[in-house]
């Protein structure tokens, strides 16, 4: 039995890893004459899907870039209550930019939204508050392997760096499982 979860782990942990080598390769441009091109467009939506562990940020409905990012340390399923460790799922936007962030930069998200707030209620318990799109832990190697926020979605310092300044206040995030 042992064996077989410490194989399903080197596999999750070494399948991400080459697929993410093998997704950077892919661009033909060399890549600091891609991302000064993206840098160029407009993103007018950010989409984050929990169970690829993508984020996508949009231009007239197109897809400028791919990030692999973290979740909270309990990622399955909508957040439902404050410490739960989930991410949240929904309909949010971008609230504001903080170029002093704990975790290099971050962009915060407009969680609760009235929903979360209705079932929070509905439980009798705080939703909770303060997620946001930031850079990464000081350890690079806890970011590559594990989901470690708080329920916030993380990313490297160096793609925080560009997401930060692609993205402006007001730019709807959806978040979906």
């Amino acid at each position: 039995m042992a064996n077989i979860k410490r194989r399903a782990l080197l596999k999750k942990i070494f399948g991400n890893f080459f697929l993410g080598y093998i997704m950077s390769k892919s661009v033909s441009m060399p890549r600091s004459a891609y991302a000064n091109e993206i840098k160029k467009k407009h993103v007018d939506q950010i989409v984050i899907w929990k169970s690829k562990r993508r984020l996508t940020l949009f231009s007239k409905k197109k897809p400028l870039k791919i990030y692999r990012i973290r979740l909270g340390f309990d990622p399955v399923g909508p957040k439902r209550s404050e410490g739960d460790g989930r991410t949240p799922e929904g309909n949010y936007w971008i609230t504001h930019k903080n170029p002093n962030s704990a975790f290099h930069k971050s962009l915060g998200i407009s969680y609760p939204n009235k929903n979360d707030k209705v079932l929070a209620q509905k439980h009798g318990v705080s939703p909770g508050k303060d997620i946001f799109i930031h850079g990464g832990p000081k350890s690079f190697l806890k970011h590559l392997l594990f989901d470690w926020t708080e329920g916030c979605i993380a990313v490297t310092d160096t793609e925080i760096d560009e997401i930060y300044d692609m993205v402006q206040i007001n730019t709807p995030v959806y978040i979906t499982s």
